[in-house]
Parts: structure tokens; sequence; C-alpha cells
């Protein structure tokens, strides 16, 4: 079949009523496999990004994998190490202790970084990343899932300052250079 010729199989837009605020050229984007970003500043040294992409999973199945911070490491290929320090259960709400440790090249410098974050899961809708100590300034994230017809949208919002001054732009580029890739690689990670 020639490339003008194919056909693409898109799910039915049966979806989440807080979704309606996607355009529907968005919107189909994301069924077709893109990953929406949106990159802004965050402190005069940070960067800050909310990248959203369509799984063809359900909600549960995805849960499952995504609250075992163990697999971190297959998610992100940065991640070198994620282990949760402290499981504490609440009756609505559960919170952990995890640490996690990261390699990454950025600008011909390899960088090490390591993380003791307090994570907050919602059952089946978000987990809430706050930093307690580690080499940034400042760290949060935020995942969120969302039911969209036979499958989910993933929104995973992240905000951080690094001890390193290095001007917001730059950790902005390397954000938007970065991020479509390893969300993709989630996405393969967590669809096998």
């Amino acid at each position: 079949m020639s490339g003008s010729n194919r056909v693409i199989s898109v799910p039915s837009l049966a979806v989440d009523q807080s979704l309606t605020s996607f355009p529907p050229q968005q919107m189909l984007d994301l069924l077709q496999g893109e990953i929406l970003l949106d990159v802004r500043s965050h402190t005069n040294w940070g960067g800050a990004v909310t990248a959203t992409m369509y799984l063809p999973r359900v909600r549960s199945h995805l849960w499952s994998q995504l609250t075992h911070y163990s697999s971190w490491v297959n998610y992100f290929p940065d991640i070198v190490k994620s282990e949760v320090l402290e499981y504490a259960s609440h009756t609505v709400e559960q919170t952990h202790r995890l640490y996690q440790a990261a390699r990454k090249t950025f600008f011909l410098m390899s960088f090490e970084v390591e993380i003791f974050l307090r994570v907050s899961e919602c059952f089946q809708q978000h987990i809430q990343f706050s930093m307690e100590r580690g080499s940034f300034s400042d760290f949060s994230a935020d995942l969120r899932l969302q039911d969209c017809g036979e499958g989910t949208i993933l929104t995973y919002s992240v905000a951080a300052t690094p001890l390193i001054p290095m001007p917001s732009i730059f950790i902005q580029e390397a954000i938007r250079a970065d991020l479509p890739g390893n969300m993709r690689h989630m996405r393969q990670s967590l669809c096998q």
C-alpha cells in the first residue's frame, strides 16, 4: 500500500469529559501516537513540562504497572535505580517514600542525580511526586490517567530546578529534545 493510501485505525472518541479541552486535531494527533508537549520556564534556572500521550491499554492495567516503582528503570532510560524505601497506606490515598538515581549527558557533560521523593497515590487517577531531598533545588511531578475510549490518556507534568545554575532556556530545550523519546519508550514498555 502506498503512503498516501495508508489507513490508520483510530479508537473511538468516547473520552472522559475533562478531555474536551483538547482541540479535535490535538486529540486526533494523540490517538495516532503523537506526544503533546507544553514546555515552560520554572524559576530562573529551571524548567517545567507537561507531556501527554495516548496508551492503548485500560487504566487499571496501567495503574498496576506505574505503581510498581522499581520498574521505572524500564520506562525512562536515564533512571538507573528506582526503589521504594517505605510503604504507608491510608484509606483513600497511599503515600510512599521513593529513591531514584539517574544519569544524564547534557551539553557534553555527564551528570548523576539522586532524589528522595514522597509519592502520593489516588487510586487509578493520579500519582504526585514531591521532593524530600536530592540533587535539585526543587522537584515535583504529577502523573494523571484518564479514560479515552478503550485506552487511556497519560499526562505527566514535571517542574525542576537543578542545583547547578543554568539558564532555563537551556533546560527547556533539553526537555523538548529528550522527553518525547522518553515518553515513547515508556509507552512501548507499558504496552508490551
